[in-house]
């Protein structure tokens, strides 16, 4: 498969470059981007498209060689390549503590994320820390989000004002939620992002936002609305099923192909317990 979009956001000397890659191309949830800031990448792509990923890294190297591959979590799109790239590069990627032990032993995955993304392969890393820095020395500073996974780490660069997103922003909207996502957490860590002093997020799934605070910002504002909303209808004695269909509509094909591990019900449900 061919590589699908090149992407680069300069900024004086800390200019981003990125490559979308994805088996299919059914929406921005079925492509990932891998971003490479100077000798930092950061994310893996996919093992599924490895091809394409490794075409791109051998290009970069003859130019700068990779001095640090940093994974925010352990989730196959975002790790699938790990192994690959150390074993071409020499270099020991750096992985949050929390998903150390995953990434290491390997684990299963849905059939439908197999699917679309290919299996993980396990890899040894070692345990991101405050004293990361690009090239020039200046600091990038991993940021602990659980909600979308445990181990999730987003990566914030106060010089450039860039945050690394990870998964935490996609879509300023959310539909469904995953069987091991938790709502609470992921408000939570969405108020430690807008915390910070950034203006530029790189999303590997949306692409590069530019008024990313403020995208950001109104992702946890519609979540907030949708736990009100949910419970409003809860309190005027609607079900469950029912709050689901009147905000979200019916469950739809990705629910049923996921087996429900992706679900709107999901979403509603944890919705219905978020303390307002």
């Amino acid at each position: 498969m061919p590589i699908r979009k090149e992407y680069r956001y300069d900024n004086g000397e800390h200019s981003v470059t990125g490559t979308r890659v994805g088996r299919f191309n059914l929406g921005i949830n079925t492509t990932f981007i891998v971003y490479r800031i100077g000798d930092t990448l950061i994310d893996t792509g996919p093992s599924n498209q490895w091809r394409e990923v490794k075409q791109v890294l051998e290009r970069s190297q003859q130019h700068t060689p990779l001095r640090q591959l940093l994974i925010t979590h352990h989730h196959e799109d975002h790790s699938g390549n790990a192994r690959r790239i150390s074993q071409l590069t020499g270099v020991l990627p750096y992985a949050p503590v929390q998903g150390q032990e995953k990434l290491a032993r390997g684990y299963r995955t849905p059939l439908l994320q197999k699917v679309i993304w290919g299996s993980p392969r396990p890899v040894a890393t070692q345990a991101l820390h405050n004293n990361l820095t690009l090239s020039d020395g200046s600091p990038v500073i991993p940021v602990h989000t659980p909600g979308h996974a445990k181990d999730l780490t987003c990566l914030f660069m106060p010089a450039q004002k860039y945050l690394f997103s990870g998964d935490m922003y996609i879509s300023k909207s959310l539909k469904y939620l995953r069987s091991d996502e938790h709502l609470g957490d992921l408000i939570h860590s969405l108020d430690k992002l807008l915390a910070l002093d950034f203006s530029v997020l790189f999303c590997p799934h949306r692409g590069i936002v530019e008024d990313g605070k403020a995208a950001l910002q109104e992702k946890r504002d519609n979540l907030y609305r949708l736990c009100e909303q949910a419970q409003q209808l809860q309190q005027q004695g609607l079900k469950e099923e029912d709050i689901v269909v009147r905000i979200l509509g019916p469950e739809d094909f990705l629910a049923k192909a996921s087996r429900y591990n992706i679900s709107k019900s999901n979403l509603i449900r944890q919705a219905l317990i978020y303390p307002l």
